[in-house]
C-alpha cells in the first residue's frame, strides 16, 4: 500500500478528514460566506496564474534572444574598427 504524502503535513487527507475540515469551515466563516470565500480563493488563484505564465513568457523571451545573439556572434565574423586597427 503507497500512501501518498505532502512535504511537513503527512498523509493526504482522505474523504473523512475533509468532512471535518469543510464543517470546521462552516463554523468558523458560517454558510454565507463560504462561497464568497472559494470566489476570492479562485480569483487569486487566476491572477497567480496569469502572474506565473508572464514571467515564464519574459524568461523565455530572454533565453529566446541570447540563443539568437549568441548565434549571431558565431557567425558573423568580428569587424574592426578604425581605432582597434591602429
Amino acid at each position: 500500500m503507497v500512501v501518498e504524502m505532502i512535504p511537513l503535513f503527512g498523509p493526504i487527507p482522505g474523504g473523512a478528514e475533509l468532512v471535518v475540515i469543510l464543517l470546521i469551515a462552516v463554523l468558523l466563516f458560517g454558510a454565507n460566506k463560504i462561497p464568497e470565500l472559494a470566489r476570492s480563493t479562485g480569483e487569486a488563484m487566476g491572477e497567480f496564474k496569469k502572474g506565473r505564465e508572464e514571467v515564464e513568457t519574459e524568461l523565455r523571451e530572454m533565453q529566446d534572444s541570447g540563443t539568437q545573439t549568441q548565434t549571431e556572434t558565431e557567425t558573423n565574423p568580428t569587424v574592426e574598427t578604425e581605432a582597434e586597427a591602429q
